[in-house]
């Protein structure tokens, strides 16, 4: 059942969680423990819970002796190699108390865009949910160019959440919600809920993560929270730290009403 409200979500039957860098990585990466409580909760109710990950450039880098983010690709790809392997351990570490098994799933733009490694994706992902498998989504860095890259986490979680016919998605990162401007400022204010077509009108949004590790931002969850809105997803922007109170229907974040009617990815495309 697609939530309308808040309350809804624990009924919810398949949820895309996308957690950012910043929240799994570096000092953070103790939050990996507690995502996975949360995620095994709403998977030990019955949901089939799809994890999208960003992470693995960051959590490659110490391992390359790198202090910051590279910028050229292939250092990104290299520190993507070695960071994927780690975060996937960690998480099926974690996962292991609850005798829960991961599938790790690397998609890059064109497989989504291109018919037949899209049916692929599709019915791999069918397959391991059936099986009752979690499957741990990334963009796949190692292989991916510049010209075919998601560009970030959030709107491959929303396409995902499209390819898998998802009924909630979580968009989840350091900032607990989103503002009328950047939280730092003065005034901000929580915008509790965003209704359906809804342009967000006098609303500063910013573009950039306060972490320094990864690529999203305000401006790139407000755009992935329109594409899944507009395929009929529900979407809740919130933070890691609350993700056991937003899966049980807290009222926290900001809430993304979603279409009225499930729409073709070609339809939300051309609605977000």
């Amino acid at each position: 059942m697609t939530p309308r409200v808040r309350s809804d979500i624990p009924r919810a039957t398949r949820i895309v969680v996308k957690v950012g860098s910043s929240s799994i990585s570096g000092e953070n990466a103790g939050q990996i423990a507690p995502l996975v409580d949360a995620l095994a909760a709403a998977h030990g109710r019955g949901a089939e819970v799809v994890l999208v990950s960003s992470g693995a450039i960051a959590t490659g880098m110490p391992y390359l002796e790198l202090d910051s983010r590279p910028t050229d690709l292939a250092t990104q790809q290299a520190a993507a190699s070695v960071g994927q392997n780690i975060l996937i351990f960690r998480y099926q570490d974690s996962l292991r108390r609850y005798g829960i098994v991961a599938g790790q799933v690397l998609l890059t733009a064109g497989d989504l865009e291109n018919p037949t490694h899209r049916s692929n994706a599709q019915r791999a992902m069918e397959r391991l949910l059936g099986l009752r498998i979690l499957p741990i989504v990334n963009e796949n860095d190692t292989v991916a160019t510049h010209e075919i890259r998601f560009g970030d986490n959030d709107r491959l979680a929303a396409l995902v959440a499209e390819l898998v016919g998802a009924e909630l998605l979580v968009l989840l990162s350091d900032v607990d919600a989103l503002y009328t401007k950047p939280p730092h400022l003065p005034g901000a204010e929580r915008i509790p809920v965003v209704p359906y077509g809804d342009d967000l009108a006098g609303v500063e949004i910013g573009n950039a993560g306060r972490a320094g590790v990864g690529t999203g931002g305000a401006e790139t969850k407000v755009s992935a929270a329109r594409i899944a809105a507009a395929a009929g997803t529900a979407v809740l922007i919130t933070a890691t730290q609350l993700v056991h109170d937003a899966l049980d229907g807290g009222e926290l974040g900001t809430w993304f009403e979603p279409a009225p009617v499930r729409h073709t990815p070609e339809e939300s495309a051309l609605l977000a």
